[in-house]
């Protein structure tokens, strides 16, 4: 669907997000609407000299007309770093004509700390805040954040073992806000010549679309969302698509690698074990041994996955999982990857000396596909630990061996 008149073009978006999924999420809707994107990671530390910007315009950004999604990694990152990182990012992206900040649709992470930033950074005069992303089930009802109509902190992201959520209020983290419901949203030209920080409810993506549709320059706001949002300011700024994209290879050996300890991505992982066809082993302690079954595997679909009783700290099974991936990416062993959770997709991402991924669409919402920028450039689909149904991974294993044809 598009959302016009189409009366406030934009040439240049910038998404700047705290995770690579996230970066994924939000330029993926706009990849649909016929803009060209690219997400990549960002390589610059807190302290370094270099500018943000300049790091990843050298790494392959999209020529004017097309989007720049950038992981900012901020949300490993203890606050004040990330405060740091948001602001600079902000500053460096101020000029683009749709400036996008996302925040996870469970409220995961610095959310308050790094809107606030963002803000400073960018200089644009109002923030708009809309966490609901509706097709997963994550919306917002006066005010409160929920997952399928549980306010967040009483779900399973209240147990996350790295980011818990604690507040479901955004009243409670951004009490400085100003709360809107859909039927206010026609007060937002005023508002926003006014400045400031608006919060929006948002139970159905047509309350998305009327918000989008109520400012009367994108220029002039800041905008905080997740997938939802960045799915609407789609539909609104949309351009004419190619008359034709090219395929993605057939991948004849994918691997799937789940990292994430979310309980939605191991009961698909569950799933997936199931299947005939498919072989599995678990990096722990010693990633060597991983490589060395799969390789002996006959089965045309690998797995590999952190335990499912972990027994090492997070980062390091991280990064034996991300060693296991380029021994056998590298080797040629397998030729696509679908990659679960974002911390595990930038160390495997790092691992294999990418910069980050073209991207070509979004099959599913939550999930990013495209081709990786460096050698090897293999088809990779990434997903969001806490998005999907139980058979998420079957199908994207299928929907990689597919290859052919893009939506």
């Amino acid at each position: 669907m598009r959302v016009g008149p189409q009366d406030d073009p934009v040439s240049s978006i910038a998404v700047l997000a705290d995770d690579l999924t996230s970066a994924g999420d939000g330029a993926a809707p706009f990849r649909r609407a016929g803009h060209q994107a690219k997400v990549l990671l960002s390589t610059v530390a807190e302290g370094d000299a270099g500018s943000l910007g300049g790091s990843v315009y050298e790494a392959g950004a999209p020529a004017l007309g097309g989007v720049v999604a950038v992981d900012l990694g901020s949300r490993l990152l203890d606050e004040p770093a990330a405060v740091t990182r948001a602001e600079r990012a902000a500053r460096e992206f101020a000029a683009a004509d749709l400036l996008v900040k996302t925040v996870d649709s469970t409220l995961r992470g610095h959310v308050a700390a790094e809107i606030r930033a963002a803000h400073n950074g960018s200089g644009r005069r109002a923030v708009v805040v809309a966490p609901a992303f509706p097709a997963e089930g994550r919306t917002t009802v006066r005010g409160i954040q929920h997952v399928h109509d549980v306010p967040v902190h009483d779900t399973e992201f209240a147990r996350d073992p790295a980011h818990p959520v604690r507040c479901s209020d955004l009243a409670r983290l951004l009490p400085e806000a100003q709360h809107l419901e859909p039927e206010q949203f026609e007060k937002l030209p005023e508002l926003i010549g006014q400045g400031g920080l608006f919060v929006c409810s948002a139970a159905m993506d047509i309350d998305l679309d009327r918000l989008v549709s109520s400012a009367p320059r994108a220029r002039d706001v800041l905008w905080v969302g997740s997938p939802g949002l960045a799915a609407a300011l789609a539909r609104r700024h949309f351009r004419t698509p190619e008359a034709a994209r090219p395929g993605l290879p057939r991948a004849r050996r994918p691997l799937m690698v789940v990292g994430s300890a979310n309980p939605a991505t191991r009961r698909q992982l569950d799933r997936l074990r199931t299947r005939a066809d498919v072989a599995t082993a678990a990096s722990a302690d010693d990633p060597t041994t991983a490589v060395h079954a799969l390789r002996q595997a006959s089965a045309p679909v690998l797995v590999v996955h952190t335990p499912d009783e972990r027994r090492t700290t997070s980062g390091s099974l991280t990064d034996d999982l991300a060693h296991a991936v380029r021994e056998l990416a590298t080797a040629g062993t397998v030729d696509g990857l679908v990659l679960t959770g974002g911390e595990t997709a930038v160390a495997v991402l790092e691992a294999l000396g990418s910069k980050g991924i073209d991207l070509v669409d979004e099959p599913e919402p939550g999930v990013a596909r495209g081709v990786l920028l460096s050698a090897p450039r293999i088809p990779v689909l990434i997903k969001a630990g806490g998005f999907g149904d139980e058979g998420t991974l079957d199908r994207l294993c299928r929907l990689l061996m597919e290859g052919g044809p893009v939506s």
